[in-house]
């Protein structure tokens, strides 16, 4: 049988060991984020750099078809002396 002095100490160490293993888990987790974060701002600073520029020159070719164009009616008065 394991005296109650052994079993105290095979607590604390396993207790240690959790410890440092969240403690671990958690380094991880907060390196994640921050790399996340990172690419994210990565993103955002080459989408603002490549918009285009506000107010640029816009060129817009397009090809008319020409209309036929009715005649005009003329209305003629013609006045005879008489």
């Amino acid at each position: 049988m394991e005296s109650p002095r052994a079993a105290r100490a095979r607590e604390r160490e396993r207790a240690r060991r959790s410890s440092v293993g969240r403690r671990l888990v958690m380094w991880i987790l907060r390196l994640a984020i921050l790399a996340v974060v990172f690419l994210a701002g990565l993103a955002i600073g080459r989408a603002v750099e490549q918009a285009p520029e506000p107010g640029g020159t816009q060129t817009i070719v397009r090809t008319l078809e020409p209309l036929t164009v009715e005649p005009r009616e003329r209305t003629v008065t013609v006045t005879t002396g008489g």
